[in-house]
């Protein structure tokens, strides 16, 4: 079995995600990352049967315009759309970056990943 992967990397997203209020006030860059692993069918040309990366990019950019107090609620709902469109997939990770939170000290970003893999199936 030729397992196929389907990612995007980093889209840049500006967004008001934040567990304190001041953070909802005035937003923040994001680098956010989504991937799926699914059977690869060896039909290279119909995108019926793979994962559309525009669609992942639009899941993406929906969940991150809608804000939240905790990084963990953005990529579960990302993930839980993904499942629901792909049920196919053998796995899923979705990933949020925060560049230069707001603490002390120089902080490139903080990170918050979730990653699903499918159940096994029995015959």
């Amino acid at each position: 079995m030729y397992l196929q992967t389907v990612a995007l990397r980093d889209v840049r997203c500006f967004a008001l995600h934040g567990y304190y209020p001041e953070e909802q006030l005035t937003g923040t860059e994001f680098l956010v990352s989504a991937e799926v692993t699914f059977e690869h069918t060896g039909e290279t040309e119909d995108l019926g049967r793979t994962v559309n990366y525009e669609v992942l990019n639009t899941i993406i950019l929906e969940e991150m315009a809608n804000t939240q107090k905790m990084l963990e609620t953005v990529v579960r709902k990302m993930l839980d759309r993904i499942i629901a469109l792909y049920p196919f997939i053998k796995t899923a990770e979705a990933a949020v970056k925060k560049m230069h939170p707001p603490m002390p000290g120089e902080i490139n970003h903080s990170f918050v990943s979730l990653s699903y893999t499918a159940p096994l199936t029995t015959l």
